[in-house]
């Protein structure tokens, strides 16, 4: 009985503070409000209506820290009724899985998973059998499952390929709308982000009326580094984590700490229910990565980010018999206001993904701090902003 108490104590020891994720806040919570368009009422993803988010989170023992994160765009069965999206591999150091078929063909058919590096096949596999298992897909014979991936080999025994396809299975159908869980969740269990624990993080912008009232929301799976800056706050300067700092104060011996502050990955999906074409889809994806670059990244030469964006408007029917069809697309001229949105959404996400994640002890006891929130908060103060007072 003892030796089984003990057991189980060392287990919950090694277990990350999942349950710590609630008392941690968003962005918004501290007073930063990055921007000068106006979030969604969740500030997710899943304000842009139908969208989905599912988790599956992995955590055994002393070494398995990853996950899978699910995006369905509606509610519907997506092979059969397809939604334009575009793509964009900014630095293409890294494993996305049919992302050339959605930029040549214009549309995703399946729901977007997000993993670690080495389970991109594994997800691959049961995205496929899903999609082949879903009412009216009997007679389907090809299917271009879309799956993305960071590294969390520093956290996560990455070799042991600990996701199956059942992983993948439960966080397709455990999504579900509404608020999005953030932090050390699903496909970023394992992550790191600026030197502190990263995770999924997500935000949204709603355009004014006058621009047409379009939503755009952002997820995000970080794992990269740079230099962090919050709002302008020079954040990872100030508080002495960035990526170089050896080379640049020579008298400073390397901290264990600096070893992924500048390298890793970024997964980013946009969601929209403005009438664009897979074309602006393609644009729109491009400038993501504004978003990244003002909190920080110089996407460094091993930081694989991938970008896909997709709308919920103008469906594509699988079987359709008519040879030609009619949709209402914005113009070239009004697409303006959507990147706007699209680099403050990706922006905030990506703060919240940092915000909201726990600190995780992992592989070869390797662990990732949660990020200090109370120096962000004395830093927002001392510029003058309105922080709230800890809960």
């Amino acid at each position: 009985m003892i030796r089984k108490l003990m057991a189980l104590f060392m287990f919950l020891c090694c277990f990350p503070c999942f349950g710590e994720e609630g008392d941690r806040p968003r962005l918004r919570d501290l007073g930063v409000a990055p921007g000068i368009l106006q979030p969604g009422a969740l500030n997710a993803i899943t304000d842009v209506a139908g969208v989905r988010v599912g988790h599956k989170t992995l955590v055994k023992g002393e070494s398995i820290r990853t996950g899978v994160t699910a995006i369905l765009p509606h509610e519907g069965n997506v092979f059969q009724s397809k939604v334009p999206a575009g793509v964009w591999p900014a630095n293409a150091f890294g494993k996305a899985a049919g992302f050339l078929q959605v930029g040549e063909l214009g549309n995703i058919e399946t729901p977007i998973v997000l993993t670690n590096t080495l389970c991109v096949g594994t997800a691959m596999q049961a995205v496929v059998d899903w999609t082949l298992r879903q009412e009216g897909n009997e007679e389907v014979r090809s299917v271009n499952a879309v799956v993305g991936e960071t590294n969390d080999g520093y956290l996560n025994d990455i070799r042991t390929c600990a996701v199956r396809a059942e992983d993948v299975f439960r966080a397709i159908d455990g999504a579900r709308g509404g608020p999005v869980e953030e932090g050390s969740v699903g496909a970023g269990t394992g992550t790191s982000a600026f030197g502190w624990k990263g995770g999924i993080g997500t935000a949204s912008r709603v355009l004014p009326e006058s621009l047409g009232g379009y939503m755009v929301g952002a997820l995000v799976q970080t794992n990269f580094g740079g230099i962090l800056t919050v709002d302008g706050l020079p954040v990872g300067e100030t508080l002495g984590r960035y990526p170089f700092r050896e080379h640049l104060e020579a008298a400073r011996p390397r901290a264990a700490e600096d070893e992924t502050a500048g390298d890793g990955s970024c997964m980013i999906v946009l969601a929209t229910d403005a009438p664009l074409s897979a074309r602006n889809l393609e644009r729109m994806a491009a400038r993501a990565v504004l978003g990244m670059a003002r909190t920080g990244s110089f996407m460094s030469n091993g930081s694989g980010d991938f970008v896909i964006a997709f709308s919920t408007r103008n469906p594509i029917p699988y079987d359709e018999p008519a040879t030609t069809r009619k949709t209402d697309v914005l113009f070239n001229d009004f697409v303006s206001p959507l990147f706007l949105a699209t680099v403050e959404a990706v922006e905030e996400a990506i703060l919240n993904s940092l915000m909201r994640a726990t600190t995780v002890g992992g592989f070869q006891g390797h662990t990732r701090e949660a990020f200090p929130v109370e120096r962000l908060r004395e830093m927002v103060e001392k510029r003058g902003g309105e922080a709230p007072a800890s809960n």
